[in-house]
C-alpha cells in the first residue's frame, strides 16, 4: 500500500482551522496531508500553526454544510488523543469528502511498519542508545543487589559504576556507547543459567562495596517466545528451580505468566507479579509454581498473594497447596476488563470539556465518572503492598486476570513509594521499562482508541491503564512535591508518547513482536531524545531534594486531586500556570547562587581572620 493512494488531496488553501474550546481562535490557511502528518498554516509570522500526526487522531466527525439540499462543504472535528478537539471549516464538497476520507484511513493504518518512527530520523546525534540503556540483565542485577537507590546505577550523576560477576567479565553501566566505559564482555543475555549467585563487587569511583549474595539466574528458555508469549527472552528465575518447573508452571498461568521477580527491597523482601492460574478442569494444582513461590519465601513465615481483579472475578491459588500465603483482595475496582477504565476515562474527559455545566453537575459527572476512585483504589492496593514488603518483611505475589494492566500499576507504584530511584528521571524510565514494556504490557493494542472514539466502535482490548497509572504517579508527586526529580512535564509527555510519537519505545504489544519487527535497530527510542541534556533540563524539578525514605500517601479521597495540567489543558488557560514554574525557577536558580556566594564570602572571611591572627601574633613577636 502506498500512501498516496489513501491522500486524494494532498494540498488545499483557504482552510479555517478553529478551537471549539477557545473563542475566537480561528485561523486561515493551507492544508498540506503527508503520509504520517496534517499540517496548516497561515505562513504568517506569529500566527497559529497545526502540525498533527496522523497516529494523534482518535476520531473523526463530519458536518457538511447544505444550501438548497445540496453539499457546500463543511466542518471536519478532530478529536486528538492528546485530548485536544480541532475544526477544519473547508469550503467545497470534493474537497470537505477527500480530506474527511483522507484522514480516516490515515489514522486507522493498523500495520506498525507504515508508522512514523519507521521512518523518522532524528536531527541530532545520538548521545546515549536508549534501548541498551535498561537491558533486561542489568535491571535484574540491580534488582537482585539493591543496587539504584539515590545516586545509582539509574542516577545521572553516576558516571561510572561497574557490575563486576563471579566467572564474567566486568559489566560498565552509566557510560555513553563507544566509550572506553562501555560495556565490555559482557556474557550474552540469552546465555542460559547465567548465575548471579555470589558476592558481587560494586566499584563506584575506584571504591569497592561487597554486595550481599542472591540466588537467582537468567535463563533463556523463552528465547524463541515459546513460554510466554508477552514475557522478554531474557527471564530471572530462582536458582533453585530449573527450566522444565519454570515451563510447568507457566502452562498453570494464564497467558503463561509465571510468577517474575519484580522488585527486592531493601530488607530483602520481593515482590513478584503474575497472571492469575488458569480454570482448567481436572488440574488443581502446580507444583512448580508452589516450588517457586516456597523458595520466594525464603526464611519468611508467610507471604501475601494479593489478587487486584477482585474477590469472585478471577481464580486464585487454593489455600491448601499454598498454605503460607495468606490471600488479600485489593480490586482497583468494578471493571470488568481493561476496556472498562478507559470507559471511565471517556466519562471523565466528556466532563473536563464540558464548559457549560454547573458546578454541581461537573462534580456529579466527575464522580460518576469513577475515575478518581480507580486512582484511589490503585494507590491503596500499592501501599498495602509495600506496606507487606517493607513493615512486615514478606514476600508479595500480586496477580490480576492475565496480569497485563492492574498487576503493572500496582507493582510499579509499590517500586514508586519504596525505592528513591524510581522518583529520578531515569529510575522512572527503568521502571517503564522493565515494569511496562519489558513486562508485555500491549501498548499497541490498548492505545489504538482513545477517549474520543465511541464506546461501540472500540475493541475490547482498548484500555487506559497507563493513563491511570501516570495519574497516581501525580498524585504522589502533589502530596510530596520535593521527593521527585522530575517535574510533572515528563509524565504529560510519557502520556502522549505512549500514544503517538516519532519514536519506537511503546511500539507493538510485546517484546515478541518488537524483535520480530526490529524496533531497536529500525526505530530510535524515546528515552535517547529525553535524556539529551538540553531536554533533560526542561523535565526536571526545580524543588527537588533527594529524600531517601519511603514515602507513604495518604489514600483519603480529600487527599486526590484532577490532574488539571493534562486533563484541562485545552479547555483552562495554562500561562499562569507555566508562569508561576518559571518563577520558582528562578527563585531556586537564585537561591543556589547566593549560598554559592554565601560559601565564598565565609572562605574569604576565614582567610582574612587568619591573616589578620597572623598578623597580631607577629606583632606581639616583635614587641
Amino acid at each position: 500500500m502506498e500512501f498516496a493512494d489513501l491522500i486524494k488531496t494532498p494540498k488545499l488553501d483557504g482552510v479555517f482551522l478553529h478551537d471549539p474550546l477557545q473563542a475566537n481562535a480561528t485561523v486561515e490557511g493551507t492544508l498540506c496531508i503527508t503520509g504520517h502528518h496534517l499540517l496548516l498554516s497561515a505562513r504568517q509570522e506569529n500566527s497559529q500553526e497545526l502540525w498533527l500526526l496522523h497516529k494523534n487522531i482518535d476520531s473523526v466527525e463530519k458536518k457538511p454544510s447544505m444550501g438548497q439540499n445540496i453539499v457546500l462543504g463543511g466542518t471536519i472535528t478532530l478529536k486528538c488523543k492528546d485530548l485536544r478537539i480541532i475544526s477544519l471549516e473547508i469550503k467545497y464538497a470534493k474537497e470537505f469528502f477527500n480530506v474527511a476520507a483522507s484522514l480516516e484511513a490515515l489514522s486507522a493504518i493498523q500495520n506498525p511498519e507504515l508508522d512514523y518512527p519507521f521512518f523518522y530520523r532524528p536531527m541530532y546525534s545520538i548521545l546515549e542508545d536508549g534501548y541498551t540503556m535498561f537491558r533486561p540483565e542489568l535491571e535484574f542485577a540491580k534488582l537482585i543487589n539493591g543496587v539504584g537507590a539515590m545516586g545509582g546505577i539509574s542516577s545521572p550523576n553516576v558516571a561510572n559504576i561497574a557490575i563486576c560477576l563471579p566467572s564474567t567479565s566486568c559489566i560498565s553501566v552509566g557510560a555513553t556507547a563507544g566509550s572506553s566505559n562501555s560495556i565490555v564482555g559482557i556474557p550474552h543475555p540469552l546465555q542460559n543459567g547465567f548465575a548471579l549467585d555470589a558476592a558481587a563487587a560494586l566499584t563506584v569511583g575506584g571504591a569497592t562495596m561487597i554486595l550481599p549474595s542472591c540466588e537467582w539466574r537468567l535463563t533463556n528458555i523463552n528465547k524463541d517466545f515459546s513460554v510466554c508469549p508477552t514475557y522478554g527472552a531474557t527471564l530471572i528465575v530462582p536458582k533453585a528451580i530449573t527450566d522444565e518447573q519454570v515451563a510447568l508452571s507457566a502452562t498453570f498461568r494464564d497467558g503463561g505468566r509465571f510468577p517474575m521477580l519484580s522488585y527486592r527491597h531493601e530488607n530483602g523482601a520481593t515482590l513478584m507479579r503474575s497472571s492469575q492460574p488458569l480454570s482448567i478442569q481436572g488440574i488443581k494444582r502446580c507444583r512448580a509454581d508452589e516450588a517457586i513461590l516456597n523458595l520466594v519465601l525464603g526464611r519468611s513465615k508467610k507471604g501475601f498473594i494479593v489478587d487486584t481483579w477482585g474477590k469472585g472475578k478471577s481464580n486464585t491459588e487454593t489455600d491448601l497447596h499454598y498454605s503460607q500465603w495468606k490471600k488479600v483482595n485489593r480490586s482497583i475496582g468494578n471493571v470488568s476488563s481493561p476496556a472498562s477504565i478507559l470507559d471511565s476515562y471517556a466519562k471523565l474527559i466528556e466532563a473536563c470539556n464540558d464548559i457549560g455545566c454547573s458546578t454541581d453537575k461537573w462534580l456529579s459527572r466527575l464522580e460518576n465518572s469513577g475515575w478518581m476512585s480507580l486512582v484511589l483504589n490503585s494507590l491503596n492496593a500499592s501501599c498495602v503492598v509495600a506496606q507487606c514488603l517493607d513493615q512486615e518483611g514478606s514476600p508479595v505475589l500480586v496477580h490480576g486476570a492475565k496480569g497485563l494492566d492492574s498487576t503493572l500499576i500496582v507493582t510499579s507504584l509499590v517500586q514508586i513509594i519504596l525505592n528513591p530511584d524510581c522518583r529520578t528521571v531515569r529510575g522512572l524510565q527503568a521502571l517503564i521499562e522493565r515494569e511496562w514494556i519489558q513486562a508485555g504490557h500491549p501498548f499497541a493494542s490498548r492505545h489504538r482508541y482513545a477517549c474520543y472514539t465511541p464506546h461501540q466502535t472500540r475493541n475490547k482490548n482498548s484500555g487506559a491503564t497507563f493513563v491511570l497509572f501516570l495519574d497516581c504517579i501525580y498524585q504522589l508527586f502533589t502530596q510530596f512535591p520535593c521527593s521527585f526529580e522530575f517535574s510533572t512535564q515528563l509524565l504529560i509527555l510519557l502520556f502522549e508518547h505512549s500514544y503517538f510519537s516519532q519514536y519506537g519505545t511503546f511500539l507493538c504489544d510485546s517484546e515478541k513482536e518488537r524483535h520480530d519487527l526490529k524496533i531497536h535497530t529500525r526505530t530510535t527510542s524515546l528515552w535517547s531524545y529525553l535524556n539529551r541534556p538540553d531536554v533533560l533540563q526542561t523535565l526536571l524539578n526545580p524543588l527537588y531534594e533527594p529524600n531517601a525514605n519511603v514515602i507513604w500517601p495518604s489514600v483519603a479521597p480529600i487527599s486526590l486531586e484532577l490532574w488539571g495540567e493534562l486533563y484541562l489543558r485545552w479547555v483552562v488557560d495554562q500561562r499562569s500556570l507555566i508562569s508561576n514554574m518559571a518563577q520558582i525557577q528562578e527563585l531556586v536558580t537564585r537561591e543556589k547562587e547566593l549560598r554559592t556566594q554565601v560559601l565564598k564570602l565565609r572562605k574569604q572571611a576565614l582567610e582574612l581572620s587568619q591573616d589578620v591572627s597572623t598578623l597580631m601574633n607577629h606583632h606581639a613577636e616583635s614587641a
